[in-house]
């Protein structure tokens, strides 16, 4: 009996990873006026910056359809299998719902786990890599859900947005402070926290000077945390921002993992280019 890892497209774990760790992404979809892309398939979020800047207007995003969620769980029917399903936060999207459904409507139920991981992007790809490798062991699908769930809450995300434009387009701030945000060259960290994004610093300046005040402040924190990986994961940075922030982290000698990824079209179309998180797991 083997179990298996799925995880909807919004974990951000690169191609090479998901190959490795023989993780299964399952994509959420994302609207372009009248046009509907799967995210990760056809749609790339350099493609989705310049129709919403033509545009003037901010992508759809929907969550992963019932025909999809059972598509990706009927492949254990015939075996003796077992599956554990990551999905974006349930405050956020209803594709863990999806898959719950779909689970009972193949009568797998018994044999199926999903997990709200209360998080997004690598914020969840943490929880999906440990799984998975947890499950490369042979360890059953109880424990490595156990330890999950231990760890959910112990997940740190955070990133800085460089633009307003799309959160406000997106309707999750107002126009007086998308535009004076840009006057102002205010960037916000936005932070996950029980399932939800919140507002946190707000840092002024150009970007590559507010990154490394970014991760400053986050030095502390970095210190104690698990000392297996820490992923940045961006949107579209330019590289010398990313590769200043991955020398920084690199430097403290302290993990045995910085893994760069990019940030795929469902993060992007609401946090837009440029913006950057370093996500980790709190030590023990």
């Amino acid at each position: 009996m083997t179990v298996r890892i799925v995880a909807d497209s919004t974990c951000d774990l690169s191609f090479g990873m998901v190959q490795d760790l023989g993780i299964t992404i399952v994509p959420l979809h994302i609207v372009l006026g009248e046009k509907e892309y799967l995210d990760g398939k056809d749609i790339t979020p350099d493609k989705i910056y310049r129709w919403s800047d033509e545009h003037n207007d901010t992508p759809k995003t929907s969550a992963v359809g019932l025909r999809e969620a059972m598509e990706a769980l009927e492949v254990i029917q015939d075996t003796n299998d077992e599956i554990i399903v990551f999905t974006i936060s349930e405050k956020m999207s209803v594709t863990a719902n999806a898959f719950r459904i779909a689970a009972e409507e193949l009568e797998l139920a018994d044999r199926v786990t999903v997990i709200d991981s209360a998080n997004l992007s690598t914020g969840i790809g943490l929880l999906v890599v440990e799984a998975a490798m947890m499950a490369k062991k042979g360890i059953p699908r109880e424990k490595i859900v156990a330890e999950i769930e231990r760890l959910k809450p112990m997940v740190r995300a955070s990133f800085v947005v460089d633009t307003l434009t799309y959160l406000h387009r997106g309707g999750r701030c107002t126009g007086v402070a998308a535009l004076a945000g840009g006057v102002l060259k205010l960037h916000p960290m936005i932070v996950v926290k029980d399932g939800a994004m919140e507002a946190g610093k707000k840092y002024r300046g150009k970007m590559e000077i507010v990154i490394k005040e970014y991760v400053k402040d986050l030095e502390p924190q970095i210190k104690a945390a698990k000392k297996d990986r820490i992923f940045i994961t961006h949107s579209g940075c330019k590289s010398e921002v990313v590769s200043s922030v991955y020398n920084y982290l690199v430097k403290m000698d302290y993990f045995e993992e910085v893994i760069v990824t990019r940030a795929g079209g469902v993060i992007s179309s609401h946090c837009g280019p440029g913006t950057l998180g370093v996500l980790f797991i709190e030590g023990e």
